[in-house]
């Protein structure tokens, strides 16, 4: 007869804080489909959080305490960090991670911070998505394709970079198309933030850029298999393509802002600037909300495609 399973005896108020965490980032990922990225960075939060308590309070930290916490002690936490640098908007995602916790404590644990009502995010100038002009993205495609070693790796590059200007994908979201998406068609199914899907109209430009690369590929597609590959056929990393785009921007002399993303703003941007309508543009970028959007300021509504293809540099 086998063992029976060793269950925890603590209740929330005797457990350890950082057992908390661990079930509140458990229950992110399972639930709330929060992205790797996002678990991550709550996960760093939270665990400076537990240790700054720990040397605040005087010994380790249980969740029954997280209601004896004033406002003084969160600010403590976030003055400590702004001590040590941290810019605003970087300490904004910081208060924010505190509140998800600690909202999570009280709904799922039975465990109130009365305090949390009395933390407010640090106020930060709404930064702007610096696009780049048509000519510039044309350029930058041209040398990261020029670098590739072979000519497939050069087809697959100039696709990714399509991609995101043509689609308005977000890199990760490039990243994770596999061969499910063939045969493509006159649009894409993407799968965005908390596995949110979409659809995306694809310019023929870039459906062609996309298929160069199938055509060129060693690695045939598969269903189950990412579609961008390594050399050596695995799942090709977006570090390779914001490292190529580096590179590139420099022979350039662009900015540092001239990332991958920037190639998503750059489409954002140009759309709206052409006559796309505001409510097709959140749709297109996977925006939860209007307000996310609407950074790219609302212009009156028209022809969507007519406009995507006047600012794509590529079109004919």
């Amino acid at each position: 007869m086998g063992q029976d399973r060793a269950v925890d005896p603590l209740t929330p108020a005797a457990a350890p804080l950082a057992s908390l965490i661990g079930r509140f980032l458990a229950f992110s990922g399972d639930q709330r489909r929060l992205s790797a990225h996002t678990l991550r960075a709550y996960g760093n939060t939270l665990e400076r959080f537990d240790d700054f308590l720990g040397r605040h309070l005087g010994g380790p930290v249980a969740g029954g305490q997280l209601a004896a916490l004033t406002p003084a002690d969160l600010r403590a936490f976030l003055a400590m960090r702004r001590g040590e640098g941290l810019a605003a908007a970087s300490l904004a995602r910081e208060t924010s991670a505190l509140r998800s916790f600690l909202a999570w404590a009280r709904r799922q644990e039975g465990l109130a911070c009365d305090a949390v009502a009395a933390l407010k995010s640090p106020r930060q100038k709404p930064r702007l998505p610096r696009a780049l002009a048509p000519d510039d993205i044309s350029q930058l495609v041209d040398i990261v394709e020029d670098s590739a070693r072979q000519p497939w790796q050069a087809a697959r590059d100039a696709a990714v970079l399509l991609l995101l200007y043509g689609a308005g994908l977000r890199i990760g979201e490039a990243m994770g198309l596999t061969g499910a998406v063939l045969p493509l068609g006159e649009v894409l199914r993407v799968t965005g933030k908390r596995a949110k899907t979409r659809l995306v109209p694809l310019l023929p430009q870039v459906r062609a850029a996309v298929e160069a690369y199938l055509a060129l590929c060693p690695y045939p597609p598969a269903a189950a298999a990412p579609l961008f590959r390594t050399a050596r056929g695995g799942p090709l990393d977006a570090g390779h393509i914001r490292r190529a785009v580096q590179a590139a921007r420099a022979a350039l002399a662009l900015p540092a802002s001239a990332t991958p993303h920037a190639l998503r703003h750059s489409f954002a941007t140009h759309l709206l600037a052409r006559g796309a309508d505001l409510r097709q543009l959140q749709e297109l970028m996977g925006h939860a909300s209007l307000s996310s959007t609407q950074i790219y300021t609302a212009v009156d509504a028209a022809q969507l495609l007519d406009a995507w293809r006047s600012a794509h540099p590529r079109a004919d």
